[in-house]
């Protein structure tokens, strides 16, 4: 029984696999492809803090978070990608409120954020927020997560 639509998934498909509830078919496929067994340490759906409650006067202002869909650490427990799956690179995939938490999460945390769309073999990821922004037509195309998304200019690259 599918549950009832939230504003990050209008369609309410909710998707569980291995104890993890999905948004979506694409990122429970994400994670069934590429993260369960990815031979690195994972966490998925973990929440950040990007500012803490506070108040004006007498009102309360509400903390501010975001939950990515997955993140990836390296040997040393340190982040080394932070993805959110989305269905397209363009406004429909990355509105103006998500590119704003990618944002601020990349300057709290000094990791941007990769937004990834997942196609049958691969994904595609670009860099949120940063200067050197991978091209929409010129996304990073990857089978797992041994890749520098700094220093990458192609796939074959990222392996080299």
């Amino acid at each position: 029984m599918a549950e009832a639509p939230t504003a990050l998934n209008k369609r309410g498909s909710k998707v569980t696999v291995d104890d993890f509830k999905f948004d979506s078919q694409k990122e429970a496929n994400f994670y069934r492809r590429f993260v369960k067994n990815c031979h690195f340490d994972y966490i998925v759906h973990p929440r950040f803090v990007l500012e803490k409650a506070g108040t004006i006067g007498t009102a309360k202002v509400r903390q501010l978070a975001y939950t990515p869909d997955f993140v990836i650490l390296d040997r040393f427990g340190k982040m080394m990608h932070v993805y959110d799956v989305k269905n397209s690179f363009g406004v429909y995939g990355i509105d103006t409120a998500a590119n704003m938490r990618f944002n601020l999460f990349a300057h709290r945390y000094k990791i941007p954020v990769e937004a990834v769309v997942v196609r049958r073999n691969d994904f595609k990821s670009i860099a949120q927020c940063v200067t050197k922004k991978r091209k929409i037509d010129d996304p990073l195309i990857c089978t797992g997560f041994d890749y520098d998304w700094i220093r990458a200019t192609n796939y074959k690259e990222a392996y080299q």
